[in-house]
C-alpha cells in the first residue's frame, strides 16, 4: 500500500482542540494516546525519535530520523518543495541547552528531492521550558510568549509555509507558530505537516445498534 499524507478533517479535528476549520493539517501516521511504545509502529517510531541523549536505546535515534525524513521524501513532491519553505517547530530547550534536540531540524533537512528543501529555523525558543507531556499544555497565546521570529530568516519566504513537527497533539504549537507567521508575512499559506498525529481511543469498544437496543 503507497504511502499518503491524510488530512485532518471533521472526522479527526476533535482529537486537536486547538486547530479549526481553517486549519490544513497532513500527517503521516496515527500514535495511539496511552499506550506507550509497546502501542505499536508508529508509536514506537516516536518513541525512538524522541530519545534523548542519555536514554536507554539512544542509538535507535538517529535510525528514527533517518526514517521519517525518507517517508517524508516519498510524499513531498518537488513541485511542492519548490514553492515551500519548510518551518521545524522548535524544541523545548534553547540551543545553549545541554538538553537541545535538533531533531525535527535533522529530519526536514534530510528530505531529498531534485533541489534542497528550503528549511528554516524561522521560530526561536527564547527560553528552555519543560517537554509539555500529558495535561501540561500551554494555549497558543502563552507559547508566543516564549517564541521570536527570527529576522534573518523571514525575508524572500515561499508562498507556502509547511510547519513541521513530529506529533500533532492539541495542535496550541501550531496555531502559535501560524499566526506569527501571518502577522508578518499575510501573503503566505501556511500549513501543517506532522509525521504523525495523536489519535485517542474511544472508551467505548464498536458497539453495533443491535446491542444498543437491548
Amino acid at each position: 500500500m503507497p504511502l499518503l499524507l491524510q488530512q485532518i478533517d471533521e472526522t479527526n479535528r476533535r482529537d486537536h482542540w486547538y486547530l479549526d476549520e481553517g486549519d490544513d493539517c497532513h500527517y503521516l501516521y496515527e500514535y495511539t494516546a496511552g499506550k506507550g511504545w509497546q502501542g505499536g509502529d508508529t508509536n514506537q517510531l516516536i518513541h525512538n525519535l524522541q530519545k534523548k541523549r542519555n536514554d536507554g536505546g539512544y542509538h535507535y535515534k538517529a535510525p528514527a530520523v533517518a526514517r521519517c525524513a525518507r517517508d517524508l521524501s516519498a510524499v513531498l513532491n518537488a513541485e511542492w518543495l519548490a514553492k515551500a519553505t519548510i518551518v521545524p517547530i522548535p524544541p523545548s530547550k534553547v540551543k545553549t541547552d545541554p538538553a537541545y534536540d535538533d531533531r525535527m531540524v535533522q529530519v526536514c533537512r534530510g528530505i531529498r528531492a531534485s533541489a534542497p528543501p528550503d528549511v528554516r529555523e524561522l521560530i526561536e525558543q527564547i527560553a528552555s521550558t519543560d517537554t509539555f507531556k500529558g495535561g501540561n499544555r500551554k494555549a497558543p497565546a502563552e507559547l508566543k510568549q516564549n517564541y521570536r521570529i527570527a529576522e534573518n530568516h523571514l525575508q524572500n519566504l515561499r508562498g507556502i509555509v509547511g510547519i513541521f513537527d513530529d506529533v500533532l497533539t492539541t495542535g496550541s504549537h501550531f496555531k502559535a507558530i501560524k499566526e506569527m507567521i501571518l502577522e508578518r508575512a499575510p501573503q503566505t499559506r501556511v500549513i501543517g505537516l506532522f509525521v504523525a498525529r495523536r489519535a485517542i481511543p474511544t472508551p467505548f469498544g464498536e458497539v453495533s445498534i443491535d446491542e444498543l437496543l437491548k
